[in-house]
């Protein structure tokens, strides 16, 4: 038997059986109908929809930050950091302004536990610290690799790189998303387009940092950007769940609100200020923080 011969059994052999094939087309099939589905249900709830084109904003934005990375090596270490106190202010005054304040607003006019401010602080205060443990839970449990601080998680040592960079950028969006979403379900309209605003501005630096610092740990640059543009898909999913689960509840609302909230002060805290600050550049970090907290407190007060 020749080398040929050889080469093609195992390539043969190598191959996925049939079943494999169907299992995945009907896995894929399967998969198309729940999007159709879904697209409906977005569709015929007019928050829901405002709050998935606000999330595709943010997505968008986070891909157009991705581009420079196709024509530039890399960020200065200082600009680098400027940019995540930018996004951290950014973060920060839409937690305050876009959803802590409208939360005890809420709940004040839902009268729950009377509706008096200490009740309408006490639900949004918890709900606050209900946010931030989901994102404890989910950073304990959940294997992902900072780009810093490197690998964390239950068996993180188990898989890829790659992939432990994919989960880490998921943590951090997530709560964007469902700020985006729970604020479309929270406030009238322009106050929900002034949060995902504000959102899709600091994307769009934070894309950028994303796909640098893909291509500084050495993967390809087509790949850096790919990802890093990936990386904003997660946010109108998860605009999509804030808005369909706490859009129709009043009582509901300055839970989700404060949620939202805090799983974004966790992130903040976590991972956006300690990354800023870890190369030695704080008074620049600092800088960032305060014109990114001025600029979305502009937008949230002109546009409300």
């Amino acid at each position: 038997m020749g080398m040929g011969d050889t080469r093609n059994e195992r390539a043969v052999l190598d191959r996925p059986p049939l079943r494999v094939w169907i299992g995945r087309g009907i896995a894929c099939a399967g998969a198309l109908v729940l999007l159709a589905q879904a697209w409906q249900f977005v569709r015929a709830n007019p928050v829901v929809l405002s709050a998935f084109i606000g999330g595709s904003v943010a997505a968008i934005a986070t891909a157009l930050g991705t581009l420079p990375v196709l024509f530039s090596q890399r960020l200065s270490d200082r600009v680098q950091d400027t940019l995540f106190g930018f996004g951290a202010g950014v973060m920060l005054a839409a937690s305050a302004f876009s959803l802590v304040i409208p939360g005890i607003d809420a709940a004040k006019a839902a009268g729950t536990f009377g509706g008096g401010a200490w009740a309408a602080g006490g639900i949004v205060g918890s709900a606050i610290l209900l946010g931030a443990l989901a994102l404890l839970m989910m950073d304990r449990l959940l294997p992902h690799e900072h780009f810093i601080k490197g690998r964390e998680g239950h068996a993180a040592r188990t898989l890829r790189r790659t992939w432990l960079f994919v989960i880490a950028i998921a943590l951090h969006n997530l709560p964007e998303g469902l700020a985006i979403g729970v604020g479309y379900a929270g406030n009238e309209g322009m106050r929900g387009n002034a949060l995902a605003m504000g959102i899709a501005i600091q994307d769009v630096p934070e894309g950028l940092v994303v796909a640098v610092a893909l291509l500084a740990a050495g993967y390809k640059r087509s790949f850096a950007v790919a990802l890093g543009a990936a990386s904003g898909l997660v946010e109108p999913v998860g605009a999509v769940i804030g808005a369909a689960v706490f859009g129709y509840s009043a009582a509901m609302l300055p839970w989700g609100l404060g949620f939202a909230a805090g799983a974004m002060l966790f992130v903040i805290s976590h991972e956006i200020i300690p990354e800023s600050h870890r190369k030695g550049h704080e008074a620049f970090a600092t800088g960032g923080l305060m014109v990114g907290f001025v600029l979305m407190m502009l937008l949230d007060t002109a546009m409300a």
